[in-house]
Order: structure tokens, then sequence, then C-alpha cells
């Protein structure tokens, strides 16, 4: 299929043909808006500041320029590019989004962040590394060792710069920095523009490029009749999830949006295996392939359209009833592009979009977008659907005794000759029962994890004490950690969490609640990680000397 004219393609933006290849490979069809915005100047090796919330696609608006500028041939030991993550499940994310895009390059991609076996890290960057993925404490560590060698670094990234500042981090970023050789690029992105963000653009950028992706205007003329939903999912649910609600929604025809082909491709193999009549549709199809699939749905012996953006441009299908986002969309006007198709003549539709717990970012753009809320809703429990199921083949057997009521005789006989053993109503129960299964009914799956919005930034996980009346004990299922570091030495709840988070396999929203007094202070941490976020607090610094940390004697 033929990309419209005026759209923007990853050749376009001048990629090298190693990385047009592997995002050709990997199913990309057309830069996001902040790509196609910052990739330009990244190119061209300027300063960027850049405003993007996570999911919009800028882990790849700033790799693939980092990629680009890798020097053929032998590129030495010591790296080329720093990037900076808050916490260390975004440094796996990023490093494996570099490792991806950078395959056919030979990218050494190295991730740095506490919790990992240090001499893991020793070896590898003894080896030779283009670019590190790190945390800021584990940064300074090996900066302080002297095994992070900074003297080649021609891009530094600070990714999400508004959570590692929240988390404690500025001390370190700014330490980082000044070892950082004067002539080098600097990127930063951050879901908001606070002050200080500003003010350490203005301190470390030189003459910034500054990105914010454009909003449009919600809806042209009426407003669709459009029920929105969002479903928090974890990703590894999101097919299992998917199958749950439309199970629930029972649409007549419903589009999935993707974001990439291959994205696309597994998932509709996957709703196909879950027995819906799923159709596949992206520009990696012919148009004769294209009108095939648009047929079959047009002529509704395919109920389920899995798509990407570009593929379901000017699709107007009539009896189209549901629109499910599989990913957030990467902009608030993508979001309203994609709902406006359903809702309309008067008719209401459905939008469902699968938000991730961290995208809640993301969520409150599309609602500030479209100036209205979105109901935020559990996925259906097995439960949900066991009731569902059975509502669905009572007013199938209601349509059919309206419907079919004058032609039922020629069962009468075997009604009778069971009733001459079984009691009517056990003779009904039992054909309904099997009416019911031969729906495909009679399977239970088992719940989606049940996860909640991470509403809370993460320095504000635990709540700051002072207010909080004291407590006896620690939560069921937690255990209280004591660390004799309190206000007197300047701790606060964000320096606590930060250390956690970015030393162990906590996430912020995995601490309860801290206590600090002038000498010491109390964490809460899930009881089947206390010994881990021990160790890793002693091997770590907090507000820059060692804690001594053990579990509370009364927790």
């Amino acid at each position: 299929m033929d990309t419209p004219a005026d759209t923007t393609t990853f050749a376009d933006l001048a990629l090298r043909p190693e990385l047009l290849d592997m995002l050709d490979e990997l199913g990309y069809e057309e830069p996001t808006p902040i790509q196609r915005e910052a990739i330009p100047p990244l190119l061209d090796r300027k300063d960027l500041l850049g405003q993007a919330a996570t999911g919009t696609g800028k882990t790849a608006a700033f790799a693939l320029p980092v990629l680009q500028h890798l020097p053929a041939g032998d590129r030495g030991d010591a790296p080329t590019a720093l990037v900076l993550v808050p916490t260390r499940e975004l440094a796996m994310q990023v490093s494996e989004a570099f490792h991806r895009y950078g395959r056919k390059l030979g990218a050494r991609v190295l991730p740095v962040y506490g919790g990992q076996p240090i001499w893991r890290q020793l070896k590898a960057l003894e080896r030779g590394v283009d670019v590190v993925v790190a945390t800021p404490g584990r940064a300074i560590d090996h900066i302080t060792r002297g095994t992070l060698t900074m003297d080649a670094l021609r891009a530094v990234v600070l990714d999400e710069a508004d959570e590692m500042l929240d988390m404690g981090f500025l001390e370190d970023i700014e330490a980082i920095l000044a070892e950082v050789p004067e002539d080098h690029q600097t990127m930063l992105f951050s879901a908001t523009i606070p002050p200080r963000i500003d003010g350490m653009a203005r301190k470390y950028l030189r003459d910034p490029v500054r990105i914010t992706v454009g909003r449009e205007a919600a809806f042209e003329g009426d407003e669709p009749l459009i029920r929105e939903t969002a479903y928090v999912v974890p990703r590894s649910a999101k097919p299992a999830a998917l199958g749950r609600i439309l199970d629930i929604e029972a649409p007549t025809a419903a589009i999935v949006f993707c974001r990439t082909r291959n994205e696309v491709d597994e998932l509709t193999e996957t709703m196909n295996g879950r027995g819906y009549r799923a159709e596949a549709l992206h520009g990696g199809m012919s148009q004769e392939q294209r009108d095939r699939v648009m047929d079959r749905l047009r002529n509704e012996t395919a109920d389920l359209l899995v798509a990407t953006d570009v593929a379901a441009r000017g699709l107007d299908i009539d009896h189209l009833t549901h629109v499910v986002n599989y990913d957030v969309p990467s902009a608030p006007e993508s979001y309203t592009h994609r709902i406006g198709r359903v809702g309309r003549a008067g008719r209401e539709g459905v939008a469902i979009t699968l938000v991730e717990p961290r995208q809640h970012r993301m969520l409150k753009a599309i609602e500030r977008h479209t100036r209205r809320r979105m109901d935020v809703e559990k996925v259906p429990s097995v439960a949900d659907l066991r009731a569902r199921r059975l509502e669905m083949t009572r007013a199938a057997l209601h349509e059919s005794l309206l419907v079919d009521g004058d032609h039922l005789d020629q069962f009468r006989v075997v009604v009778d000759s069971l009733t001459d053993e079984f009691d009517v109503v056990e003779v009904a129960l039992a054909a309904i029962k099997l009416a019911h299964e031969a729906t495909g009914a009679g399977a239970d799956d088992e719940d989606v994890p049940d996860v909640s919005l991470q509403t809370d930034r993460p320095g504000d996980g635990g709540g700051g004490g002072k207010n909080r009346p004291p407590r006896r004990g620690p939560s069921a299922g937690t255990t209280r950690l004591f660390i004799n570091q309190g206000r007197t030495a300047g701790i606060r709840p964000k320096d606590l969490v930060g250390a956690i988070a970015n030393e162990s396999s906590l996430s912020g929203r995995d601490i309860g609640a801290i206590e600090i007094t002038s000498n010491f202070s109390l964490v809460e941490v899930p009881e089947a990680a206390a010994d881990e976020v021990i160790q890793a607090l002693r091997n770590t610094t907090i507000k820059g000397k060692k804690a001594n940390v053990r579990r509370d004697q009364k927790g």
C-alpha cells in the first residue's frame, strides 16, 4: 500500500540504511509527532528540549540520532553516548530499544543500574561500549571508580528529567554533567516543563530547539456519541484483557489500533485463536490484500480489524461499533481521529483504551485535549464474563422463542420422552447448558492481574510523615526498615524513594509508608523484598552518605 504523499516517513528523515532496514523489520510505518519534530535537529547535532510523555515514541526520537552518529569502523572502548533515566525499569527498556534499533550497526549498549552485580557491568565496560543507559546513582558510582570514561562522550540524554528531579537526583545529574566534555550534544526530555526543568535547560543546553507535541481541535462539528473507557492492564496481559473486554462488549464490528505491523500480525493471530474473525491491515500489505480485507469487513464475514494508523486512514465502515486503542495513542489528536470513526449519525459508539499503569500522564493529556473525563475501569473478571455469557445465552433463547416459536413442535417428541424420566425444569436446564457451551462459552480463563493507574509520582510515593500519626506496626505483607538518617541529614521522602527505586527491583509504587524523624527514618517495603532493599541501600549512599539499614526491631 502506498503511503499518502503528505505523510512523513522514516526515509524522509535521512536516517542511515541500517536503521531504516531495522525499523522496517520491526514494523514501524511512520514517525510519531515527537519523532518527526525531534529527529531532524538532533541529526544536525543541535541541543534539544522536548516535552513528551512516556509512550509517545520519545525513546526512538533520541535513540535513532544517537545511533546515526556512531562512527563507522573501530569505535574504540569508551562510550560516545550516555542516557540518564530515573529507574532501573526504564534503564532496561531504553537499553532494549537501543539494541533493537542498532542491531544492524553492531551497537554495543550497556544498561547500568542498581540491583545488578557490578562485576558484570565492569566487565562490559572493559570490553567496550558505545551507549551507556544508566540511573544517576550508579553512573556516579562508576565515574568515581574510574570505570565509566567520559572523555569520548558526544551526546548526553536526560530522559524523564522531571521524575529524576522529583526523586532527588539533581545533585547527581549536575555532578555527572560536570564530567562531560564541553563539546557535546545534550537532549532533555520531560513530560512537564516546570521552572526547575526550564532552569536546568538554560544552564546546560546551548540554544536548544524546543519541541512540544502540538494539539488540534478535538472534534469538528457535532461531537459524536461515544462512550469512552480506559482499562489499566500490564503489557504482558494485554492480549488476554482485550479478549475479555471484547467478550463482554460483543461488538458488531471493531477496529483495534496497534503501533507496528508486527504487533498487528501477532495480535490478529491471537484473536483468531480466541474465536474472533480477525483480519490484519497494515502498510506491508498490497492494495489487493487490503481490498480483500475491507470486503470481508463490509460483508460482515469478519468482525474485528487489527490495523495501524497509516493503513486505516480514510476507512469508513457503516456498522462499526467499537474502536480499541491497544496502546495509548502517541498524540491526543491521533486518539480523536481514531474514535471519530464511531458514534456517527446519532448512533452510540464505544472507544476503549488499554493503559499501562505508568501511562497516567498520557491519559490526562488526552482528557485535556478532548475536554472530557475518561472512565477508568477494571478488566472484567471471570465471574463478570460468565454472567455476560449467560445473559447472551438467555437473550439468544428469548429471540428464538419469539422468532421460531411456531416451528418448535418438531422437537416436542424429544422433550416428551425425556420428561418421562426427568423433571421438565431439569430438561430445560440441560438444554440451556448445551446451548450455552455450543457458543464457546463453557471455557473459563484465568483472571487478568488487577493493577491500578500509577497516579502518584515516584517522589510522592510514601507521603511526608510530618503530619502522619505514629504507626504502631507495618501493614500486612510488609516489613519496616530502619535507616539511621533523618531530617537533620536533609533526608526527604523522595530521597528514600529514589534510592530504593534506583538500587533495587522495587518501583516507587511498591514502597509503603515513610516516617522521617530528626535522626532516623522508617520505610515500609514488601516483606519478600526486604533483604534485597537492605543490601542495596548498604551498597549505596543517600544524600552522599553511607546509611546503616536494618529491619526495624518493632516492625
